[in-house]
């Protein structure tokens, strides 16, 4: 099944604007999701018979710089029965410390997204909505900000102690 294809079906039964576009030159190809569609277009790519994406491979987020002002989370799945491979982007504002970026959380359907969301939200601040436990995985739940935005300062000093880098 071609992405152009699976994106037919996505028009089809998901709501109008959903679906923004195709990225033919990420690797695999990327359907370009509307951020408030994300839980809605995975479901389809899970539940629909002749899609069944019962796979998450992989969640990150990558920061596109202050310029631009948006960070992106970026999901890939894989159906095992159909060998389809496809990734989906979002594309969310920045935010600011008072209001970060949010995107609902897709761990009702994939259980596997649970660390990658928290790991996602540790390292670049973005928040996953309706998460049964968001908080740091990798760096201590005191820590000051998130070391992959590209706004990010190193520390100093923690607990008093300076750090090396």
């Amino acid at each position: 099944m071609t992405t152009e294809e699976i994106v037919e079906i996505l028009e089809a039964e998901s709501k109008t604007g959903s679906i923004l576009g195709i990225d033919e030159e990420s690797t695999p190809t990327a359907i370009l999701v509307e951020p408030e569609s994300i839980l809605n277009v995975c479901k389809i790519l899970f539940e629909k018979e002749e899609l069944f994406f019962d796979l998450l491979e992989c969640i990150t987020g990558l920061d596109n710089g202050v310029e631009e002002n948006t960070l992106e989370v970026i999901y890939h799945l894989y159906s095992v029965p159909f060998d389809h491979k496809i990734a989906l982007k979002v594309k969310l504002e920045r935010g600011d410390k008072s209001n970060t970026a949010r995107i609902e959380s897709v761990t009702s359907l994939w259980k596997a997204a649970d660390w990658m969301e928290r790991e996602t939200y540790d390292l670049l601040g973005i928040h996953f909505e309706n998460h049964p436990d968001l908080r740091r995985i990798l760096l201590p739940a005191d820590w000051k900000g998130h070391p992959l935005r590209k706004d990010y300062s190193d520390e100093e000093y923690y607990h008093g102690i300076k750090i090396l880098y």
